[in-house]
């Protein structure tokens, strides 16, 4: 049966269409019909749009215009990042450094880089879900021609020291990408600061449209296009622009740094209640991940509960949550971020992630912690293994 209700708890996976995003896309999609490419006024016109949009996200990165590209996705972004830059610097050498919990997009693209010769070094966080600047200098060698550490971690929202992690990558005179589709909207995007030659965005992830993507390109970085066709995005990514996309994300982005310090305010309030909520009402549980990390995430393995029963309970409920990454959510495999940061097999095949979004409310939380309560109680009286932790003396 249908739940009278849903309450969203998935904003990691994607987030809801902003209406003032759509309001700006509309007249895109209606009228800006013409190839931004073409000559003529109708393309002119697209053009201005698109161009105009590029200028909203180099404000958000505080860089030039010119140094940022649209994309289909965040995961496209990754993959022109990662391959496209080893590539191109594969003469001085064919090391790359990454990290034990990056998100697949990276992830396949360095394993892909194995498979044409390129060593690659994945270096696991710590207990916290953190990767330390030392531990990437003591990854790298002299073959090292590109290091790729994400800003935010999608699963348990740890933030990583990107600028301690640059300097590192500066002193060997390697390429630095970042994944910063977690990071848009929650914390600032300063690509200088972190030292990153390379840094992916989606536009799906800040209440903005699927399908758009883009990747700040440090002036002067080697890069080798994935696909061909065409001369647009400076001949790095062919293909007639999405538009009406570029404009929403543009939108979504210029909301997201203008309403960012409170709704990050908000939010925390928001994970914090549902956090103490669950600590008092619930037993036996394992928070994961540790500050510094972003608001809107909290990621908690309940021992004797497996994972996707409480996400089908839950969304039985009327609760979305997940088990991980969207990207992985069809595989029976445990996260094999909880993984690397050392937890059991049993802990990171019994964990949800909870994330929280601009719209979410007080009452909604209060709602979700009530059906966590019951769901965990219930699965955990069906299970044969588990034990409840003795009562403490009174």
């Amino acid at each position: 049966m249908k739940p009278k209700r849903t309450v969203y708890l998935d904003n990691a996976a994607t987030t809801k269409l902003d209406p003032r995003v759509l309001e700006a896309m509309v007249p895109a999609m209606a009228s800006a019909y013409g190839n931004a490419s073409s000559l003529h006024a109708a393309g002119r016109s697209a053009r201005k749009l698109v161009e105009g949009a590029r200028s909203e996200l180099a404000r958000a990165f505080s860089c030039d215009p010119g140094e940022v590209l649209f994309t289909g996705c965040g995961s496209e972004a990754d993959n022109l990042a990662v391959l496209g830059a080893a590539r191109a610097a594969a003469g001085r050498g064919r090391h790359v450094v990454t990290t034990a919990i990056e998100h697949s997009a990276v992830l396949q693209a360095c394993a892909r880089l194995e498979q044409e010769g390129f060593q690659v070094t994945r270096v696991p966080p710590d207990l916290s879900g953190h990767v330390s600047p030392a531990a990437i200098r003591a990854a790298m060698t002299p073959a090292t021609v590109l290091v790729s550490v994400m800003a935010v971690n999608n699963e348990v929202g740890t933030l990583q020291p990107l600028a301690g992690i640059g300097q590192v990558v500066a002193e060997r005179s390697a390429l630095f990408h970042v994944d910063a589709v977690q990071a848009a909207g929650k914390v600032p995007l300063r690509p200088a600061e972190w030292g990153a030659h390379l840094v992916a965005l989606s536009a799906h992830k800040l209440h903005g449209p699927k399908g758009v993507g883009a990747l700040y390109l440090r002036r002067g970085t080697p890069l080798i296009p994935l696909a061909f066709g065409g001369e647009h995005e400076f001949g790095l990514r062919p293909g007639t622009e999405n538009v009406s996309g570029i404009v929403g994300f543009a939108e979504a982005m210029r909301i997201a740094e203008a309403e960012r310090e409170a709704a990050v305010a908000r939010v925390r309030a928001l994970r914090d209640r549902l956090e103490a909520g669950i600590r008092a009402r619930v037993p036996d549980v394992v928070f994961n991940g540790g500050e510094p990390r972003v608001p809107h995430v909290l990621n908690v393995s309940f021992p004797g509960a497996e994972g996707e029963a409480i996400l089908l309970g839950l969304d039985g409920r009327g609760v979305c949550v997940s088990t991980g990454s969207a990207c992985s959510a069809h595989s029976a495999r445990p996260s094999h971020v909880l993984l690397a940061m050392g937890r059991s097999h049993a802990l990171a095949q019994g964990s949800i992630r909870f994330s929280l979004g601009r719209e979410t409310s007080e009452e909604e939380i209060d709602f979700a912690l009530d059906a966590v309560v019951e769901t965990v109680d219930r699965l955990r009286k069906m299970s044969p293994l588990y034990e409840a932790p003795p009562c403490p003396p009174s």
